[in-house]
């Protein structure tokens, strides 16, 4: 309303200047004081409908009986990246939108009953799942808010498990996620959601966060093995809560003036997983399940413009390889990721990042490697925040005991991330 008020001010001057040079004859001035009055009421209402908008918080539509409110947010990055073989000879450009999505979000009847929609419309974001159906659509659920200390929700959504994960794409310092967390993230499920805060004003604070979902990933629509996957996560906040939600957001935007901390776990138990990834990968042989644990812990500290992650994660299963076929296994092992930045105050932030997968001893001539290792420098430019950046960053790879020896060694990626 703050921003609609020099707008009104400056319309109804015009209007009172217009009345005052039209002559009037003296028992007119009483009903020129109710048109005033009224044509100023209808303006209020006219701006108090009209959408607010805002760079990196979207376009709000909200009536002004107030019983729906409709936040619309769309978000694109252009990718330019280059990979090199050991002699840094160019063996692949990749030159795409990688993303390109469009969010909802905003409640309905009642702001406790909240919802949030997201369509992702490139290739990256579209691929055909092993089973035929279309992945177009993202989230779609729906949540129960009675308060702020807990709320419940039903659709499909991010599974609540690895705070790289739980990070959106867009909230990123580097151009994307580490090898670790594309190897062991459990994305989204469609099923029950639930969370619970203990929302204290100050000093230590909790979080914990539950679903049980269908287990088969995304837009998977059914499923005959009569498993799902079940899934906890604890977050702690010895410290107290960061500023501006910061444990969403890499970096620290805000600066904090005292550290902040946060330690969680997570786990999640797919019970006759179809997939051999859980909920992503393709579809094990001959229409076999496994049983998948996946075990996830993070730690984050931000202090002045200082930021340090650690993430640390794994996927278990019994019987990890199939018979006779060597081109589907389980990726059963670990991976570790340690990241560090600082952010300048003039927006120009320098990260490091070292990211490490350990297959297990049996998965690892199907894997290619003992380990692999990826060191990536990245630099960007916040010009709205997340919101409008430019990201660049440099990778060097190293794989122990690999398959492959002529694998590509070197990596260099160019964005431009752009958001309303």
């Amino acid at each position: 309303m703050m921003k609609k008020l020099p707008i009104l001010l400056l319309l109804t001057a015009c209007w009172s200047l217009a009345a005052a040079r039209e002559p009037q004859p003296r028992t007119a001035q009483p009903r020129a004081e109710i048109i005033t009055a009224d044509s100023t009421y209808e303006l209020i209402e006219q701006l108090r409908n009209m959408p607010n908008i805002e760079v990196g918080k979207g376009i709000t539509f909200r009536p002004k009986n107030n019983w729906f409110e409709l936040t619309m947010r769309f978000r694109m990055q252009n990718l330019l990246a280059l990979s090199f073989d050991d002699d840094f000879t160019l063996t692949k450009t990749d030159a795409r939108v990688k993303r390109l999505r469009l969010r909802f979000d905003g409640y309905i009847y009642s702001p406790k009953l909240v919802y949030s929609v997201q369509l992702g419309f490139t290739g990256y974001d579209t691929e055909v799942l092993p089973n035929g159906n279309m992945n177009i659509v993202r989230d779609a659920i729906v949540y129960y808010v009675p308060s702020a200390k807990w709320n419940i929700g039903f659709g499909q959504t991010k599974i609540k498990t690895n705070r790289a994960r739980i990070n959106s794409s867009s909230a990123l310092q580097f151009v994307d996620r580490s090898i670790v967390n594309s190897e062991f993230n459990l994305d989204r499920d469609f099923g029950f959601f639930g969370e619970y805060n203990l929302d204290r004003k100050s000093g230590f604070d909790l979080s914990a966060k539950g679903s049980v979902t269908l287990g088969e990933g995304r837009n998977w629509g059914s499923s005959s093995n009569e498993g799902m996957a079940y899934t906890g996560r604890l977050e702690l906040y010895p410290l107290g809560r960061f500023s501006a939600k910061g444990d969403l957001l890499e970096g620290d935007f805000d600066f904090e003036e005292r550290p902040r901390i946060l330690i969680a776990g997570a786990y999640s138990y797919n019970h006759k997983a179809s997939r051999l990834k859980g909920q992503r990968g393709a579809i094990m042989p001959d229409d076999a399940t496994r049983n998948i644990g996946s075990y996830f812990a993070d730690f984050i500290l931000k202090y002045r413009g200082f930021a340090f992650y650690t993430d640390y994660m794994g996927r278990t299963c019994d019987e990890p390889l199939f018979d006779g076929d060597r081109n589907a296994f389980v990726y059963s092992g670990q991976g570790l990721n340690i990241q560090a930045s600082y952010l300048f105050r003039n927006k120009w932030e320098v990260a490091l990042r070292n990211s490490t997968l350990f297959p297990e001893e049996k998965v690892q001539p199907l894997a290619g490697y003992r380990n692999w290792n990826q060191t990536t420098l990245g630099v960007t430019r916040y010009i709205i925040g997340h919101s409008l950046k430019v990201q660049a960053d440099m990778s060097y790879n190293t794989r122990s005991r690999s398959a492959d020896p002529n694998y590509n060694r070197w990596e260099i990626r160019f964005q431009l991330e752009l958001g309303l």
